[in-house]
């Protein structure tokens, strides 16, 4: 089902249905700050797995997920003092965290070293889902991982690949200047980038 949502002012009432639709299992596709995103409730077992088929990802392979601030990330994420003053300075916005997770974040979506990727979208979309759901929801590109691909930046688009696949897609109109999220991992004071994107690293101080 292709839904419009405005990207300014999203229509509560139709975030409410999307929200109801992630309580209940669905998986959605949806803006954020960076590429279009597949997404659904990260404690929802069988809608994540129902990603890991979509994306034909191996469960070795956790995806990350959206949190709706800062002090959200410190409820599954270890954040050290350096990485609070990091991200602060930076989010929301077009990056991915990569940090030790804590005891409430499900095993599916953990490494086998315990990390998780955390974003703070700069997306008023993203902010109301995750708001009114009550917890982060997954997320991972629309975008087939082929270099090759081209960003899918249309929602027409992605309906052409996922509309039998997905329960919800919604449409706020074309992503601008769409690139993926800059990935940096935090591991205790030390910054390391894993893969640049759209996220400027003169922004963290690197």
């Amino acid at each position: 089902m292709l839904l419009e949502i405005n990207p300014d002012n999203p229509q509560p009432r139709l975030i409410k249905q999307v929200v109801d639709a992630l309580r209940h299992g669905a998986v959605i596709c949806y803006p954020t700050d960076t590429v279009y995103g597949i997404g659904c409730d990260i404690f929802n077992q069988k809608a994540v797995k129902r990603i890991y088929q979509i994306k034909q990802r191996p469960l070795s392979k956790p995806f990350s997920f959206i949190c709706a601030d800062l002090k959200d990330v410190s409820t599954y994420a270890h954040v050290s003092n350096t990485g609070y003053r990091v991200m602060r300075k930076c989010l929301p916005g077009p990056y991915t965290f990569v940090m030790v997770a804590t005891k409430l974040v499900p095993k599916i979506m953990m490494t086998r070293q315990k990390t998780v990727g955390i974003r703070v979208p700069e997306h008023q979309i993203c902010m109301d889902l995750v708001h009114g759901l009550g917890n982060p929801i997954l997320t991972t590109s629309a975008t087939p991982d082929d270099p090759d691909f081209p960003m899918l930046i249309h929602a027409h688009e992605v309906e052409e690949r996922y509309g039998k696949q997905v329960d919800i897609i919604i449409d706020s109109g074309p992503l601008a200047h769409s690139a993926p999220s800059t990935v940096i991992a935090l591991e205790d004071d030390e910054l390391i980038v894993l893969r640049p994107g759209k996220g400027k690293l003169e922004d963290l101080g690197l």
